[in-house]
């Protein structure tokens, strides 16, 4: 006698490293979604822990620094790849005994012992993120892009929301643009803010965030305009430009009348809310084509 057999089959187990910000909880919805078993871990101090316990099937707070306990609770967990999503408070890196407040175990002193004691290496951005990437490659993990699953997030060339630009506007837009792009090739940021084609702040370690306020302390009578993009050669597995409503109220409480980002580079949390606080706050957000910025002003 013949028996049939239905195969039923088990989700893949998929690893989110989060940090701070919505953004990892709407990764790890389109984990779910995509039918995977969602597997993460939140940074301390980072992440939103009660928000990632709904959505995740295992879910852990863990340290910073903790890289290589990182690296192998994932492999307890059956991952093999995972991805990193939310934004990391690089200022963590300049506190005074950071080391003793966020303990580094034995991968993580390893990993970045060139850069801190040694200066044999830089502490960019990217030459910081590769090697954790890196380490985790050495660990049996690889870290792909979180937009390779979620690439729904990614902004679409057009109007955001908000007012129509002004000719002004659209030539600071062309100005601030090509400032960022140099910023971003030189892993300094990607954001800078910009009135009448002059440059009242330049994002570094602090983030888009404290950029933007300080460009509202530097003009008291507003109506700025904020351009963020990605890096010339941006790799996608991290440090992708991300903005949201969180962003939007920044912008309004330091007076800005713009926000322009690179469309298809950058990724758009909550857009309905975005839009809707564009229309509120009366700020005009823009996703421009790199393609189109060259006659993007004459174009009004």
């Amino acid at each position: 006698m013949t028996t049939s057999t239905s195969l039923v089959r088990t989700p893949q187990s998929f690893g989110l490293l989060a940090g701070w910000g919505r953004f990892p909880v709407v990764v790890a919805a389109a984990l779910k979604r995509a039918g995977h078993r969602v597997v993460c871990q939140g940074i301390a101090n980072h992440a939103d822990a009660a928000a990632l316990h709904k959505v995740c099937d295992a879910y852990r707070t863990v340290g910073l620094a903790q890289l290589g306990s990182q690296i192998r609770w994932f492999r307890r967990q059956h991952v093999t790849d995972a991805t990193m999503a939310g934004k990391i408070f690089k200022t963590l890196m300049f506190e005074r005994f950071t080391w003793l407040k966020h303990p580094p175990d034995w991968t993580c002193v390893r990993t970045f012992f060139p850069h801190f004691i040694t200066k044999t290496q830089d502490r960019k951005d990217d030459t910081m993120l590769l090697a954790v990437v890196d380490a985790y490659a050495r660990g049996g993990v690889t870290l792909a892009a979180a937009t390779n699953y979620a690439p729904e997030l990614l902004v679409n060339a057009g109007h955001v929301g908000g007012p129509q630009l002004s000719w002004a506007q659209r030539k600071d837009i062309q100005f601030g643009w090509a400032l960022a792009k140099q910023m971003g090739e030189l892993d300094v940021g990607q954001s800078v803010a910009v009135k009448g084609q002059a440059v009242l702040a330049v994002e570094a370690v602090e983030g888009t965030d404290q950029c933007i306020l300080r460009a509202g302390e530097l003009c008291k009578a507003g109506g700025f305009t904020v351009v963020k993009v990605a890096k010339p050669q941006q790799d996608m597995r991290f440090d992708v430009p991300t903005i949201g409503a969180g962003t939007m109220e920044t912008l309004a409480s330091a007076g800005a009348s713009v926000l322009a980002i690179e469309a298809d580079k950058t990724i758009v949390v909550d857009r309905e809310e975005v839009a809707a606080a564009a229309r509120r706050h009366r700020i005009s957000v823009v996703a421009i084509s790199a393609d189109n910025i060259g006659n993007f002003a004459d174009a009004a």
